[in-house]
């Protein structure tokens, strides 16, 4: 089989192996937080939340890395932050009790 062949066929077969790698992080991501959604709270139920004090401020919880997202939702009777942190090139997902700060 020719050189030029061989790379062409290697380069589709790296492009298709990342897109269904991709593929499956999407599907496994929007899985995973689709439920999570369904029990957050609005923008003007999150402002009451903080502002009763059931809440702490976003800008006052402690974490490793720059937050990109946050959400207040409701988990096991109380509420949680559900926060995706950028942490040196890393993006993961970090909950918080949302009264304490604590890692949960």
């Amino acid at each position: 089989m020719p050189v030029r062949r061989r790379l062409m066929r290697h380069q589709l077969h790296n492009l298709l192996s990342r897109s269904l790698m991709a593929l499956a992080l999407a599907t496994a991501v929007f899985t995973w937080s689709a439920p999570a959604q369904a029990a957050c709270l609005s923008s003007s139920q999150t402002r009451q939340a903080v502002a009763s004090g059931q809440a702490r401020p976003l800008g006052s919880l402690r974490v490793n890395g720059q937050i990109l997202s946050a959400k207040l939702c409701e988990r096991g009777g109380g509420l949680v932050y559900v926060l995706s942190v950028l942490n040196n090139g890393n993006v993961s997902q970090v909950t918080l009790d949302a009264r304490t700060g604590r890692r949960l």
